[in-house]
């Protein structure tokens, strides 16, 4: 690996700093927008699989997994933050720019990027089936008497909201949808563990490992592990977020970025262990892949859940599409000559959206999917290459604690991402017999 680590700027990310500088009012963004932003990015469709994925680990490790992950994670977002402005003067302001500083400009692309477009671009397809199935299901309770659609038609309702908002030039431009998304996460949140706390448990609730196959078992806990790491994806736009925060030697956007986070983490752990906790106790190795498709009663309340999600994965989608639109459009503008402005918008953005639309409508799997794209996309980005990059551009003392905690998340990730993704791909097979296209 090639490390980039000299205190002297390239000429390449001279220009990129330089045309964030010119972008004028795209870093006057405020410190608590770095927090809706990052709970807007993690807390979504991963919380509600998380007593899903309990069932298959069982009340100790699954306890365990899900304080390791949040501890790991807020590791690696701290480093991501620092790393933001370890060269002085210059901004790393895409997860890519700061691969190419750390494994070199050939080779950090392609290790960096297309983690990063997994993650993105998974999330914006598992959020297409999220949303239409939550939609979905709020009209059914809602509307007993009216005539039920398909589901395949609720994610077009979905996606075709997205061919308006994606028209937004930037970050900032989305603030409000992200702040609307961030409050519906924490108030669905708490729907989904108080609902399941009221209810109290189900009949003969059962804790025990469902009653199959040793190597079914084996690769159904491997999903799991990937439903977790799907629960802690903000580090995939944690750079992009931090790009729109002012900084000055005197207040380095790191320390307003830090301050985002942590209040970030504090709404993540509030949403998360109860929600994981309270909805394995209720209906134990039986509950759904999404906990609120377990809960009946009372109906108002499930309804306005499912509204909620549907309403925060309209802010999450628009989080992860905006770095893939800057990279589609900065593509066609230096490929294609492109003018920038609204018609490339139009082009770029709507092509993607109905890329992903596609995809969400042809293959609405969740719960394996989440368990896919958890490890192949999310455990590198949010685990271990955050970990690698500070090795190599921090030097961290050899055997030193920050050097056996870098190493120990680095191995860490590693096994999740290979266990995960293996798990979610075998799933994807093995229940292919039962899924339906176009439903």
């Amino acid at each position: 690996m090639v490390s980039a680590t000299s205190s002297l700027p390239s000429k390449e990310e001279v220009e990129l700093e330089q045309k964030w500088v010119d972008n004028g009012n795209s870093r006057n963004a405020k410190w608590w927008y770095s927090t809706f932003h990052t709970v807007t990015a993690m807390i979504g469709a991963g919380v509600l699989s998380l007593p899903y994925a309990m069932a298959y680990l069982g009340w100790i490790p699954g306890t365990l997994m899900l304080l390791l992950s949040w501890s790991l994670t807020l590791n690696t977002m701290w480093q991501m933050i620092q790393l933001h402005e370890c060269v002085p003067g210059t901004r790393f302001d895409r997860y890519v720019d700061l691969g190419k500083h750390a494994f070199g400009p050939k080779l950090g692309p392609w290790i960096v990027l297309p983690q990063q477009l997994i993650v993105q671009i998974g999330c914006n397809i598992v959020y297409m089936v999220i949303g239409g199935k939550c939609l979905k299901k709020f009209m059914e309770i809602a509307c007993t008497n009216c005539t039920q659609l398909k589901q395949s038609y609720w994610i077009l309702i979905f996606g075709a909201i997205h061919f308006f908002l994606s028209q937004l030039p930037n970050f900032n431009s989305v603030a409000s949808v992200s702040l609307a998304a961030a409050v519906m996460s924490l108030s669905y949140s708490t729907i989904a563990w108080v609902a399941c706390l009221a209810k109290g448990r189900v009949e003969n609730v059962s804790y025990s490992y469902k009653g199959t196959s040793t190597s079914d078992l084996i690769f159904r806990i491997f999903n799991a592990l990937g439903q977790i790491s799907f629960a802690f994806a903000g580090h995939a736009v944690a750079l992009e977020i931090q790009a729109t925060i002012p900084s000055t030697p005197e207040k380095p956007s790191k320390i307003p970025m830090w301050k985002g986070a942590i209040g970030a983490y504090v709404i993540n752990a509030i949403c998360y262990f109860p929600v994981a906790l309270i909805g394995y106790w209720a209906f134990g190795r039986d509950v759904e892949d999404n906990v609120l498709m377990s809960l009946e009663r009372p109906a108002w309340l499930i309804a306005s859940a499912n509204l909620m999600v549907f309403i925060h994965v309209v802010g999450s989608y628009q989080v992860y599409a905006m770095p893939v639109f800057d990279l589609i459009e900065r593509m066609m503008i230096k490929k294609w000559n492109f003018p920038p402005g609204l018609p490339l918008r139009l082009v770029a953005r709507s092509s993607f959206v109905a890329f992903t639309l596609f995809i969400g409508v042809t293959f609405p799997f969740f719960g394996d999917l989440l368990g896919f794209f958890g490890g192949f996309g999310f455990a590198p980005t949010s685990y271990f290459l955050p970990s690698i990059m500070w090795l190599i551009i921090k030097k961290p003392k050899r055997f030193s604690i920050n050097w056996f905690i870098n190493w120990a998340a680095i191995y860490i990730g590693v096994c999740i991402m290979l266990a995960s993704t293996i798990g979610g791909f075998r799933n994807i097979i093995a229940d292919s017999s039962s899924y339906s296209f176009y439903t």
